[in-house]
């Protein structure tokens, strides 16, 4: 049986001041009518029933998380007790699947990445599951042909092709984010692919592999699934899962371990990484302009306003800047600056208005 994995727990810093510790991006509405979590769980509809539905968050985002997907059942929607990254994330999710489904199929992905050709990913992530049956062992990732040589994302090295006309390959190796020059290179090459964190595998042989690679983390991992289902479990889950080891799922497994491939993905891929994602999914005006809710305009280009539909935000002669105004909280800033909102975040910090965060 499959089983679709959510991982829900980011906190989106870089969309503040409209994403918060508890309404992170994934559950902001950035492209569509839906939030972001709304429409991965919507793109998997045909897929998978919501019974075999997990989204794995923390304790901040479980009420809205729950309030936003009422159709999947409150038992799959684990919770984090401490942010400890995707390796303890995926482990979670598998002790829980398998004690309903020792043969369980995992297919794991963010919750906040925008994939706007439906068709194309359910007909990949079929490719994946096919896969993962050929072999049990097989873990599949799947890679998102480069746009431009990024200097944010990891890539991964495609090896020789599983059969021909697949596009699914052995993976040759990973590459962490490499410097613009190097990116080129990459992209140049035609070899190597976008790691978009998307991954399909058997629950029972993750779990194998964190046994192998991560023993104290699968030691935690054993203790805590003999609790599933009992009284002793919330107590479990707060000693245990603070504990693991803070690693990614790629660093963890993934980079140490064989039978791994990826699929050259066929889908639009999108992660939303900053605000500057927003005019991507939601288009411009004749102006250049991106805007949401109340906004009213005069010799504005090239600018990204956002505010809701009872408080007007009025421009004039701005040019290349971000507007995001929310009910307590409001973001004036250039466009060439939006990676450094973290920094606005942690002088909120060092300030004590964590009430703004």
């Amino acid at each position: 049986m499959l089983h679709v994995v959510i991982m829900a727990g980011g906190s989106g810093t870089r969309f503040w001041p409209q994403s918060r510790t508890a309404m992170p991006k994934q559950l902001l509405k950035l492209s569509g009518d839906r939030t972001m979590i709304q429409q991965t769980v919507d793109r998997c509809e045909g897929l998978i029933g919501t019974e075999h539905s997990w989204v794995v968050t923390n304790h901040a985002q479980t009420q809205p998380t729950q309030q936003q997907l009422p159709d999947i059942p409150s038992r799959n929607v684990l919770v984090e007790p401490a942010a400890r990254n995707t390796a303890p994330c995926v482990g979670l999710a598998a002790i829980h699947i398998l004690q309903q489904d020792p043969e369980g199929i995992m297919f794991v992905m963010p919750a906040d990445h925008v994939i706007s050709t439906t068709n194309d990913f359910q007909q990949a992530a079929r490719q994946a599951i096919t896969l993962v049956e050929e072999e049990n062992q097989r873990l599949v990732l799947f890679g998102v042909s480069p746009a431009f040589p990024s200097t944010g994302y990891g890539y991964i090295e495609r090896g020789t092709e599983l059969s021909h006309g697949t596009m699914s390959f052995t993976v040759q190796s990973f590459r962490e984010k490499p410097p613009k020059e190097i990116a080129q290179e990459y992209l140049d090459s035609g070899k190597f692919y976008w790691n978009c964190g998307i991954f399909c595998w058997k629950a029972a042989t993750i779990l194998s592999l964190l046994k192998q690679h991560e023993p104290e983390m699968h030691e935690r991992l054993t203790r805590l699934a003999t609790t599933i289902g009992t009284s002793d479990y919330p107590a479990a889950l707060d000693t245990e899962f603070p504990q693991m080891n803070n690693i990614a799922i790629d660093r963890a497994v993934l980079e140490r371990a064989e039978h791994v491939c990826v699929i050259e993905a066929p889908f639009n891929w999108d992660d939303v990484g900053s605000w500057l994602a927003v005019p991507r999914l939601a288009g411009t005006d004749d102006a250049g302009n991106t805007s949401d809710g109340l906004v009213r305009s005069v010799d504005t280009k090239n600018s990204i306003i956002r505010t809701t539909d009872d408080h007007l935000v009025a421009t004039l002669g701005m040019e290349d800047c971000i507007i995001v105004h929310t009910a307590d909280a409001t973001l004036v800033a250039r466009r060439d600056d939006s990676e450094r909102i973290r920094e606005l975040l942690e002088l909120l910090k060092e300030q004590g208005d964590s009430e703004f965060l």
